[in-house]
């Protein structure tokens, strides 16, 4: 029973009734920062490093201070709001659109315009109803390989971000994409450290051990600070976040490029086709890279009924479009549902009081942003692994595998998450695999008419380069 002091928390974030404890809430949210801090760090260098069409680039501290600002107040609005367990950030995928798509053809306020654009047109969808009705289309054999897909998908990002999985160089002229390590060998402290982290957070999840998670990322992070100390360690071997103690563990905030939007000029620049196009590429990037996080970690969770639905729906939809709208007033980049929340659900949160915890944390780095730098990515990325895996050993089974209309498309969406490396090109593909494969079968009827008109629309989005070009708008 919840103490006397924490029953009115309990009651507000239905802690006992949905079977978790203070103690987890507070595990899961610690967890679910330390797996996703790096965008702090990653979502400014993205952006930093493109030039709008007028040679401009965005200012790092900055771009810092405003990745860090909107990722803690909409992280707590979803856990106030929608009393999920998932955070919300900077979406990666996204924000390179912005950088590499819309930025050279406009002014970064235009760009950032662009995206509040569609966030406002994923607000209005919510409000009408259509965004909820389109996830509740989707059949339940494409939710569960959404599930599994982002289960390999968070595992191949914590193996590539660790460095035990890296990208062969286009010069080395060979097929194979990816290799382990380094020219086929593990070398380096580093990846040591992960790989110790992985071996400790599985044996700790076998013994069914109270935090195994979090304590697989604290204990390997001391870990990694002492063999940073001793071994001295280059800096680039760890990647973005180096262990070791900072110089000073406090940072002033630079608020400048908030509010610096202009809602419309972007279609002064591009054009209202070529303006139109872009919003569309945001919108629904966005629009299903937090559906498959949502569905996944709702399945991880437990949370979802029995048609696949989660609690408080719409407030969830619409906080995760006032987060892509939030993302460009703020300069940072359309914010979004991150998947590596799934580390935190499995610590144990299942209620919005994670999500305290996290955007709270989001907001002291603010102001402790060297500490928030300090965990290195070896010593989280085990958490997305091991994730990973209980994600899939959950879903797997729940598939119609004797069915082919049923079982292609959730082939194709596993697979083509991780080897796309995006969660919305994996949806993609399973919907218009399924819309067809449905067709051919004389099985049509089986087709909800909304899932035919989002395949029409991913139709639409797998083709836009080759129809852009057709309408010269390249």
């Amino acid at each position: 029973m919840p103490s006397t002091a924490a029953a009115p928390v309990d009651r507000f974030f239905q802690i006992s009734e949905r079977g978790s404890t203070v103690t987890r809430e507070l595990r899961g949210g610690l967890a679910t920062f330390f797996a996703m801090a790096y965008i702090v760090v990653l979502n400014p260098i993205i952006l930093a490093s493109a030039e709008d069409k007028f040679g401009h680039r965005l200012d790092n501290a900055q771009l810092v201070t405003a990745t860090a600002l909107i990722a803690g107040i909409t992280t707590v609005l979803m856990g106030v709001v929608g009393n999920v367990p998932i955070a919300v950030a900077a979406g990666l995928g996204i924000n390179a659109v912005v950088a590499l798509q819309l930025a050279p053809k406009m002014s970064w306020p235009d760009a950032m315009g662009m995206v509040v654009l569609a966030g406002l047109v994923l607000m209005i969808l919510v409000a009408s109803g259509l965004r909820q009705r389109v996830m509740d289309a989707i059949p339940n054999g494409i939710r569960r390989s959404i599930a599994i897909g982002i289960g390999l998908f968070i595992s191949l990002i914590g193996l590539v971000d660790s460095g035990f999985v890296t990208r062969n160089p286009d010069s080395a002229h060979t097929t194979v994409p990816l290799g382990l390590g380094q020219g086929g060998q593990l070398t380096g402290w580093p990846v040591l450290v992960f790989v110790l982290g992985l071996a400790l957070m599985f044996v700790l999840v076998v013994r069914k051990a109270r935090g195994a998670i979090l304590i697989g990322i604290v204990t390997m992070t001391v870990v990694a600070i002492v063999v940073n100390a001793a071994a001295d360690i280059p800096e680039a071997d760890w990647g973005l976040n180096v262990p070791k103690v900072p110089e000073s563990v406090v940072g002033t905030p630079d608020f400048g490029l908030i509010g610096q939007v202009s809602l419309f000029g972007g279609f002064k620049e591009v054009g209202v086709l070529t303006g139109g196009l872009f919003v569309f590429t945001v919108l629904l990037s966005g629009f299903f890279d937090a559906m498959g996080t949502i569905i996944g970690v709702g399945e991880e969770s437990g949370l979802t009924d029995e048609k696949g639905q989660l609690p408080r729906m719409g407030r969830i939809l619409m906080v995760d479009g006032v987060g892509v709208a939030g993302g460009g007033l703020g300069s940072c980049s359309a914010n979004t549902c991150f998947v590596e929340s799934t580390a935190g659900v499995g610590e144990g949160a299942r209620t919005g009081l994670a999500n305290i915890v996290t955007g709270g944390l989001f907001l002291l780095a603010l102001v402790f942003t060297p500490l928030a730098t300090i965990v290195p990515h070896q010593a989280a990325t085990p958490a997305l692994v091991v994730v990973g895996f209980l994600i899939m050993a959950s879903n797997v089974a729940s598939i119609e595998w004797g069915d082919a209309t049923v079982a292609v498309p959730a082939f194709l969406t596993v697979i083509a998450m991780p080897f796309t490396y995006s969660i919305t090109n994996g949806i993609g593909v399973g919907v218009l695999a399924f819309v067809l494969l449905k067709t051919a079968t004389g099985r049509i009827r089986e087709v909800p008419w909304l899932l035919g008109a989002v395949g029409a629309c991913f139709l639409v989005y797998f083709m836009l380069h080759p129809i852009e070009q057709a309408l010269g708008v390249r």
